[in-house]
């Protein structure tokens, strides 16, 4: 036992053997717990700031996800033009800014609904950029054979954050009541800690990507930025395993993969929840998650669990749907994360190990418009179905999300690769050191 658990623990973390990606993997993960924190805040802000709309959660969404929607082909180009450190380094620090703008904001008690939302757009438009930009660099510091674990763990670092930082979010909360809000329960100023616990997490990362050395990719010649763009299209179009994968992808998205909508309404509407609980929900859904993640990394053939990370996150949603109380919402909520982060870090490995190295940052690029600028419509649909104002109700309208995911599913369920095809992936190198 003691051995097959050595051999598992080694393979599940593999990549973090190398000592650049094992540097970068731990900041980020100290980076996002802060994120998160701040995530979960901002959501319960938007809510006590409208009296409990889910037609305001989904729009601060729209804000926050319309640059991806809008931005990440002109991204995916620019990242592949421009050094990776640079376009990092800039999204960070106006990641940053916006955190500290919120943080000062809330604590003065001058914070509103429109200034949120233009935070979340401009968070949004550096995220645009931010996040092809990371996805990218997992070939950077592993070989090729350890990319599908490094992009597990990437998801695993995402998912420990956002169990840790959800968690969290009710602890802080409640000891800005004493240090922000002069023990007012109900004073909006004690949300502003989350918010500033996550302005000091950005210097660790920063310091890291600035630091980090990035090594030189292979390059090929470059046209106009239109044309740089069509190229990424017309290969992601072309390339069946890829294309199908992607539009497996956005079909989620639009459909259930929304529950950073879901979530808050279902505690703080349906289950009637206080910050403790909303916190503990969204902390079982992030322990779903990480368990996904780890189960994704110790398999050596991401495609394997594409079709089951689906079925899981689609039955778990109706189930979520049909749950009386917030107690028996814990457990359904972690199935949740678990199916769904299953079928993401599946496509995000076929993806990255399909690609060539020279479109990576384009088709990267693609990979998060259909992820995450889905989003915007996602989560207005999503918004709208489940908000007890609407003719469904929250678990009817949950569960119709939940059939247009399976409709999606049933469509490509054939086309879906089950293999792999290397013909466009020249093998990467590892950086030296690592």
């Amino acid at each position: 036992m003691l051995s097959r658990a050595q051999a598992w623990r080694t393979r599940t973390f593999s990549a973090l053997r190398h000592p650049h990606y094992r540097r970068y993997w731990y900041s980020q993960l100290l980076s996002l717990i802060g994120s998160w924190m701040q995530t979960t805040a901002q959501q319960y802000l938007v809510l006590e700031l409208s009296g409990q709309s889910s037609a305001a959660l989904g729009w601060v969404t729209v804000a926050q996800f319309l640059p991806s929607l809008l931005l990440s082909l002109f991204a995916g180009a620019v990242i592949d033009r421009v050094p990776r450190r640079r376009v990092l380094l800039v999204t960070q620090l106006t990641l940053l800014g916006t955190a500290t703008a919120l943080a000062v904001t809330t604590h003065l008690g001058v914070v509103t609904l429109p200034l949120v939302m233009l935070l979340a757009l401009i968070a949004g438009t550096a995220n645009a950029f931010d996040m092809p930009a990371r996805q990218s660099m997992v070939v950077d510091f592993v070989p090729r054979h350890d990319v599908p674990n490094a992009v597990a763990l990437n998801s695993l670092s995402f998912n420990v954050s956002r169990t840790l930082g959800q968690a969290l979010f009710g602890v802080v909360a409640a000891l800005g009541v004493g240090l922000l809000a002069a023990g007012n329960s109900d004073n909006i100023a004690r949300l502003a800690l989350p918010f500033y616990l996550n302005v000091a997490s950005f210097f660790v990362v920063l310091y890291v990507i600035a630091t980090l050395p990035f090594p030189e990719r292979e390059s090929a010649p470059h046209g106009s930025m239109l044309d740089d763009v069509r190229e990424g299209l017309r290969y992601v179009r072309r390339t069946p395993a890829v294309r199908n994968v992607m539009l497996l992808v956005g079909t989620m998205s639009l459909s259930i993969v929304n529950f950073n909508v879901i979530i808050p309404y279902y505690a703080r509407v349906v289950f009637e929840a206080r910050e403790g609980t909303f916190g503990l929900l969204s902390a079982a859904f992030g322990i779903g998650a990480m368990a996904g993640a780890l189960w994704q990394a110790s398999k050596p053939n991401p495609l394997r669990n594409l079709r089951v990370g689906a079925i899981i996150l689609i039955l778990s949603a109706v189930l979520l749907a049909l749950t009386p109380t917030a107690s028996l919402a814990a457990p359904v909520l972690a199935m949740c994360g678990f199916g769904m982060l299953s079928l993401l870090v599946s496509a995000n490995s076929s993806v990255q190990l399909t690609i060539p190295d020279h479109l990576r940052g384009r088709v990267m690029s693609l990979y998060s418009f259909v992820l995450v600028g889905m989003g915007p419509p996602g989560a207005l649909l999503s918004s709208t179905l489940i908000s007890r104002e609407f003719i469904l109700g929250p678990r009817w309208g949950l569960v119709v999300l939940a059939a247009l995911g399976l409709l999606a599913l049933a469509a490509l369920w054939t086309r879906l690769p089950r293999t792999f095809s290397d013909a466009g992936a020249a093998p990467t190198k590892a950086p030296v050191g690592g």
